[in-house]
């Protein structure tokens, strides 16, 4: 029987702990061009955030940077990221076992990374099977969180309405995009003591809690459908 729940997953934060790694590189490239960055500014202000958008915001505060030289340094950078990832990537605690819990659900991937790094990512940790080849790009839709229509692009392309959908989400960029295209959204909540979830959105500090809430929101959804067909 189809399952009528569609996960859709962040990737960054969510499913693996490349947050660190793309820190760290992001601090050395954005230097490089003339834009003071630390790998800390990303995880205070800018998680999840597309990288353009990031030197957006950058360039407003300490001056424009060529753009030619912009492309060749974010190419050089995410050459150096998908090297880094290859070998130093982990997944994020409690999501292997989650999607393991969970094989019985149509499962997407929803990221602003590109689709390459996305299949790194999922390569190195063994996680690539869990998804196939429903794994979803800001770069390829030409839209990125907090647009919601990301999510609903992937929603789309799996068959599901929004309101099928349960998305997990670690940065407030993709839970923002999530409620906003009407989804139920689930917030890997991991740094609770500066960050709040925002109204609408379930908490969860760890992925190991991930099965249990998703049982619970089949089962209200089993029940509120068997009221509907009894009062028909």
């Amino acid at each position: 029987m189809t399952s009528p729940l569609c996960l859709l997953f962040d990737c960054d934060g969510t499913l693996v702990d490349s947050e660190p790694l793309l820190a760290a590189e992001m601090a050395i490239s954005l230097t490089r061009l003339g834009l003071p960055f630390q790998a800390s500014d990303y995880i205070g202000e800018f998680r999840g955030s597309r990288f353009r958008n990031i030197v957006t915001v950058l360039e407003s505060r300490y001056g424009s940077v060529d753009p030619l030289h912009l492309a060749e340094t974010e190419s050089e950078m995410r050459s150096n990221l998908n090297r880094r990832l290859e070998t130093e990537l982990v997944a994020i605690t409690g999501a292997t076992e989650a999607l393991m819990a969970l094989a019985d659900f149509p499962c997407g991937v929803v990221s602003n990374g590109p689709e390459n790094k996305i299949q790194t990512s999922l390569k190195a940790i063994g996680l690539s099977e869990h998804f196939g080849n429903n794994l979803f790009s800001g770069y390829t839709a030409k839209c990125w969180k907090p647009d919601p229509q990301l999510y609903l692009h992937a929603a789309q392309r799996m068959g599901f309405e929004a309101e099928d959908c349960v998305a997990i989400d670690d940065a407030m960029v993709g839970v923002k995009a999530a409620l906003d295209a009407g989804m139920t959204v689930i917030h890997l909540n991991r740094f609770p003591d500066v960050e709040e979830t925002p109204e609408g959105a379930i908490m969860i500090s760890s992925m190991y809690q991930l099965p249990t809430v998703i049982g619970h929101l089949l089962h209200h959804r089993t029940m509120d459908s068997r009221l509907v067909a009894y009062s028909r």
